[in-house]
């Protein structure tokens, strides 16, 4: 059973939250908090798997809370196991959702889409990913690597990079702060992104990313053209593809239960760029990058997966290294540099 903490203000939501994980099976509701405070003590006390976090309390709101756990963490004898954090908040909290996974939050979801109405595929979805966070047993940051996992192809050609594409799910805000704050403002090839948010979530999450990079991070929007310094943020709900008149925005049906999917990203990436496109696969859940990976080896591009040891969930990288199309497998420190080599000199 995956102890779990409920730690918000809202008797409703709390009771709302228990019945949701309770009805599956897999989790013990050890414990709630009616603020962060409380949910700090009670964390300290009960020593939790999975904590699920609000935002907005009063005495002390969710970040900080989060901020005294994960200190608790890094002392020795606080916890036996470093419990998984999960941000649960409103859209009006978007931004402070995505500061939270800096602070150590591995994941969040809408309040809003606990309701009866939710359908059972998005519920195994939800209740594998906690499943999978609280699996992790790390009490050190989870993009410290204690190895490498290096491969790198090096007969790749050297060639002119016109756009790169990227990849990324559940632990993908932390691992893309990290990327975009080391590449330069001046980067001159376009990068193209799909981040599997939580629908509505996309606004605050380009302002939250905008603060950590010298790079603009912009929704993308139908025909909007690629130019170089710009990052291009897929919509939560829409496929994004690229072709001879910029971007286009496609409502079509899910690909592999992934709206956006990175596949149809990464595929109309190698039919415009071939040999001249790069695609990064960077840590989430599942298998979306995979195919995509596959379509922009075959059309000559360069494609990077990063390490087990910096992804937070080795699911879509290890898929991607899975069908033998990937020219380097890096560790997440490590891409940012590659980018720069590949593509900086343009």
């Amino acid at each position: 059973m995956i102890k779990t903490l409920i730690v918000d203000d809202s008797p409703l939501v709390r009771d709302i939250l228990r019945d949701f994980l309770e009805s599956e099976g897999s989790f013990q509701i050890i414990g709630e908090g009616e603020n962060g405070q409380d949910g700090v003590r009670k964390a300290l006390q009960l020593s939790p798997d999975l904590i699920t976090m609000d935002i907005e309390m009063p005495v002390m709101n969710g970040l900080q809370a989060i901020d005294v756990i994960v200190k608790a963490v890094d002392a020795e004898g606080s916890f036996a196991k470093a419990p998984a954090i999960v941000v649960i908040s409103t859209h009006d909290t978007a931004k402070m959702a995505y500061d939270a996974t800096v602070r150590g939050a591995k994941e969040f979801f809408a309040k809003d889409i606990f309701t009866s109405q939710m359908s059972n595929e998005k519920r195994g979805k939800i209740i594998n990913t906690l499943k999978h966070i609280t699996s992790i047993n790390k009490k050190n940051d989870s993009f410290a690597a204690h190895r490498k996992q290096t491969i790198e192809n090096i007969n790749v050609a050297p060639r002119k990079i016109k756009a790169i594409v990227i990849a990324s799910s559940t632990g993908g805000p932390m691992a893309l702060c990290q990327l975009f704050t080391s590449l330069p403002a001046d980067f001159p090839v376009p990068v193209i992104l799909v981040q599997h948010n939580t629908s509505g979530f996309d606004k605050g999450f380009v302002q939250w990313l905008n603060g950590y990079t010298g790079l603009n991070v912009v929704i993308a929007e139908d025909k909007m053209v690629l130019e170089g310094g710009n990052v291009y943020v897929a919509p939560t709900d829409k496929h994004l593809v690229i072709g001879e008149h910029g971007i286009a925005l496609d409502d079509s049906e899910p690909v592999n239960n992934q709206k956006p999917a990175a596949d149809l990203l990464f595929k109309s990436g190698a039919e415009l760029y071939g040999s001249s496109l790069l695609s990064v696969v960077l840590t989430g859940m599942g298998s979306d990058g995979a195919e995509g990976s596959r379509y922009v080896k075959q059309a000559g591009g360069i494609t990077i997966s990063q390490d087990e040891a910096t992804s937070m969930i080795y699911g879509m990288p290890q898929a991607a290294a899975a069908t033998g199309c990937i020219d380097m497998i890096l560790p997440l420190g490590d891409i940012s540099k590659k980018l720069i080599e590949l593509a900086g000199s343009n």
